[in-house]
């Protein structure tokens, strides 16, 4: 039975949420989705991808934003 991968590539997050590598990687240097390194990898923990969007669509979701 596959379980689903615990952390991802910088390239499988990328896909995952249908950006490109590169925009990805803007996205790791800006903090705005969270990273660890593994020796000389670089991986992308699946809950950071979960916690980005549930940001994104608060950040642009005025029902869910405070004071409304």
């Amino acid at each position: 039975m596959d379980q689903p991968r615990v952390m991802l590539t910088v390239e499988q997050a990328a896909d995952a949420i249908g950006i490109g590598r590169t925009t990805m990687f803007a996205l790791l240097k800006n903090g705005d989705v969270e990273s660890v390194r593994i020796g000389r990898l670089r991986r992308v923990p699946a809950a950071a991808i979960d916690s980005f969007l549930e940001r994104l669509a608060a950040d642009q979701n005025p029902a869910t934003r405070q004071g409304v």
